[in-house]
């Protein structure tokens, strides 16, 4: 067995890397990358290269004779007004962003449209397998191959295994997921490429603003988010670093956060947007990424598994994806639907990598990215009422999964797209923009389509008892066996000296995959978003 091989197999799933292998944009690209202190609250400064498309004055205090409270974190929070905010700087989002732009640029219109992300730069919380099918991407930027869009290794062969303990046993291939005219890509990579073409089109990004709280007018109505303070201990007292939040307020807000998101599941439960849909279903997906022997390489073959390592009750499969430079893309999705409290997810990884089919691609292989995330399951009747007064969910947040394909970045990119034209149509309008975007729901049915030790922890107990008294006596402390990351530790209580356990949450770990606030069976954990920047730094995922 290789060196590396076993590197990675050890029980406690290893830390994601700190630092991206990737630049964030391209040179000069007009993006915020650090926060800009004035008077302790956190703004969005424009700087001299930013295109002003609003017609206000822009970054305003709340109020302008207001002096700050002698506790900062009672201080009023600077607004910034723009006409489209967008949480969340993925497929969605960036797609969404761009084609506002591209439709007001046609027109001579001016819309200024902002999109805030919580990743420190654009892509560093993107994770995927990643197949693409380009429909969406031929739609957005016809032209994308000339603009060097990191789409280059074609799919040349599609296969399908089952596997036993010891044996791969090839089976038909369904043609719902042929990958002929797809590509093998690194979604990180492409989000990132993305990212360069929304800032060339005007669309101010904010990487580092973690959208923390949704804002409504006296009516109920979205008027757009606040982001989180940053600079709070884990007692959420401010250090010397504290900044304040700020307010971004718009007639439209588009949430575009991904699976599960933390604000869109607040907008679903205040506005009721499940109401007469399925209840959506998740998995959970581990990957790895491995430069490997240019003899055993085999570009554009892609390769998807049933069966072993996972029991014959639980829901998931697992991939092989021959990306360029010798470089394999390999992971396993498995439902979180599964009832056995003893599996642990980041094993059965393990324990797939030592198949004799996985092995031998691997061996003499090196391990250059680790990461994981929760993804949506439920298909087409599982996704949610998409608008609601102030705005609308687009891409994976809202469940855009083609689950026979397999696929949902092109879903995704399409919803955002769709969203951008009611978006644009409601600001053309005589009679101003409209509550809710009618429109949207209807055009989208014809297409077919690392943190800081010191602050406060931002997966939250509901109660605190719960973890001990149910899940531990209960179900044995699932919390230790579902994160892929190592967050949750059942460790001795020694402040009881008895022997008794308590839960410690090693929070730093986190990988933002939010399987814990989906799977604990108590359903006691909150996942919210932490400080701004934090958070894994993926690349090549």
């Amino acid at each position: 067995m290789s060196l590396n091989l076993l590197k990675t197999t050890l029980y406690r799933a290893p830390r994601v890397p700190s630092k991206s292998c990737f630049s964030s944009l391209a040179k000069g690209a007009r993006v915020i990358n650090r926060p800009t202190r004035v008077y302790g609250i956190r703004v969005l400064q424009s700087t001299s290269s930013i295109r002003q498309f609003h017609s206000s004055t822009g970054l305003r205090e709340a109020s302008e004779e207001a002096e700050v409270d002698e506790d900062p974190t009672k201080a009023e929070r600077f607004v910034d007004e723009a006409d489209v905010v967008i949480v969340g700087a993925g497929p969605a989002g960036l797609s969404a962003a761009i084609r506002i732009k591209q439709l007001a640029e046609k027109d001579g219109r001016e819309i200024r449209v902002v999109v805030v992300e919580k990743a420190g730069e654009i892509g560093a919380h993107t994770l995927s397998g990643a197949v693409i099918e380009p429909r969406a991407l031929n739609e957005l930027f016809p032209d994308w191959k000339e603009r060097g869009a990191p789409l280059n290794q074609p799919v040349l062969k599609d296969a399908m295994r089952f596997l036993t303990k010891s044996a791969a046993i090839p089976i038909p291939h369904p043609p719902q997921m042929s990958n002929k005219g797809n590509y093998i890509i690194s979604l990180n990579n492409f989000v990132k490429w993305l990212g360069e073409q929304a800032e060339s089109v005007g669309v101010e990004i904010y990487p580092g603003y973690a959208a923390s709280e949704i804002l409504y007018d006296e009516t109920g109505k979205v008027k757009g988010i606040a982001t989180n303070d940053v600079g709070l201990d884990k007692n959420f007292k401010p250090k010397d670093s504290y900044e304040r939040g700020m307010e971004l307020h718009a007639p439209l807000t588009l949430f575009a956060e991904g699976c599960h998101g933390s604000l869109t599941k607040k907008i679903i439960e205040k506005f009721n947007l499940r109401e007469g849909k399925s209840h959506q279903t998740y998995g959970i997906g581990i990957k790895e990424v491995w430069e490997i022997d240019p003899k055993k390489h085999k570009a554009g073959s892609v390769t998807h598994t049933l069966g072993w390592p996972l029991e014959k009750n639980v829901y998931g499969g697992s991939w092989i994806y021959h990306m360029e430079n010798n470089m394999i893309s390999i992971g396993v999705v498995i439902g979180l639907d599964y009832q056995n409290t003893y599996l642990n997810p980041y094993r059965e990884f393990q324990r797939f990598k030592h198949h004799p089919f996985i092995k031998s691609l691997l061996e003499g292989g090196n391990c250059i990215a680790y990461g994981a995330r929760a993804l949506v399951e439920g298909g087409y009747q599982s996704i949610p009422k998409l608008v609601f007064p102030g705005g609308a969910l687009i891409g994976d947040t809202a469940g855009f999964m083609n689950v026979p394909k397999i696929k949902g970045t092109h879903t995704a990119m399409k919803s955002g797209l769709v969203a951008a034209d009611a978006v644009y149509e409601a600001f053309k309008s005589e009679e101003g923009v409209p509550a809710i975007l009618e429109e949207y729901p209807k055009e989208l049915e014809k297409s077919g389509t690392n943190h800081a030790e010191n602050q406060p922890v931002h997966l939250r107990l509901k109660d605190t008892k719960v973890p001990v008294d149910r899940n531990l006596a209960v179900f044995d402390g699932p919390e230790g066996r579902f994160c892929p990351a190592g967050v949750y530790e059942f460790v001795e209580d020694e402040t009881k000296g008895d022997g008794s356990k308590r839960l410690q949450i090693n929070s730093q770990n986190c990988v933002h995959c939010k399987t814990c606030d989906i799977k604990d069976p108590s359903q006691n954990i909150d996942w919210a978003v932490p400080e701004g920047g934090g958070g894994p730094q993926y690349s090549y995922t």
